[in-house]
C-alpha cells in the first residue's frame, strides 16, 4: 500500500521528470559516460524538491455520513428477519428514519458536534447494543424474564432520544421559518 502510494506520489512524479531530463541529457550526448548517475541523480534532486503529500485527518462528512446510514439501514434489515418481539422491527425503522433526516446533511450534521455525538452513539452503539442484548439471551430465559417488553422499552427511550437530537438539530431551521414568517408579516 506504502509502495504504490508512493508511486502515485508528486515526489515520484517529480523523481521521473528529473530522470528523464537526465536521459535527455544523455541522448543529447551531455551526460557522458556517467549517464546512469545523472539520471538517478536528477531523480533524487526532483524527488527531495517536489512538496510533501497533503495530510488529510478529518474524513469527508458524506462519507461519514454515508458509512452511518449503511450502518443503520444494515441494522433495519436484520431487525426485520430476526427473531424479535413484532414490535421491535418497526420501532427500529421509525429511529432510522429520524436518524436519516438527520443523516441526509452531512455538511450541517459535521458543524453541530453534539448532534454527530448523539448519532454516532445511537446508531454505533446504543440501538445494536439494545438487540444484541435481547439476542444474546436463550428464548426460555428471555420468555419467562419479560426481556422482550425491555427491548420494547428501551427502543422506546432510544426513540424519544433520536427525536430529542432530531430537534436540536432542525432548530435552526425552524427559527429562520419563523423568522422568516414575521419578516412576511410586517412586509405588509
Amino acid at each position: 500500500m506504502a509502495i504504490s502510494r508512493y508511486l502515485a506520489s508528486w515526489k515520484n512524479l517529480a523523481g521521473c521528470t528529473g530522470g528523464l531530463i537526465g536521459l535527455g541529457l544523455h541522448f543529447a550526448g551531455l551526460a557522458g559516460s556517467h549517464w546512469v548517475v545523472v539520471v538517478v541523480g536528477l531523480y533524487g534532486v526532483g524527488a527531495l524538491l517536489a512538496p510533501p503529500e497533503r495530510i488529510t485527518l478529518v474524513t469527508d462528512p458524506e462519507e461519514e455520513a454515508g458509512a452511518l446510514k449503511s450502518e443503520l439501514d444494515a441494522l433495519v434489515r436484520k431487525a426485520h428477519g430476526l427473531k424479535v418481539p413484532d414490535e421491535v422491527a418497526p420501532k427500529v425503522a421509525e429511529i432510522a428514519e429520524v436518524l436519516h433526516g438527520v443523516l441526509d446533511r452531512p455538511r450541517e450534521l459535521r458543524a453541530d458536534p453534539d448532534a454527530l455525538h448523539a448519532v454516532t452513539r445511537l446508531v454505533g452503539t446504543d440501538l445494536p447494543l439494545s438487540v444484541q442484548a435481547y439476542l444474546n439471551l436463550p428464548w426460555w430465559y428471555a420468555a419467562a424474564r419479560g426481556s422482550g417488553a425491555e427491548l420494547v422499552r428501551q427502543l422506546d427511550l432510544l426513540h424519544a432520544d433520536a427525536i430529542r437530537t432530531a430537534e436540536r438539530f432542525h432548530a435552526a431551521d425552524a427559527q429562520r421559518q419563523a423568522d422568516h414568517t414575521r419578516y412576511l408579516e410586517d412586509r405588509e
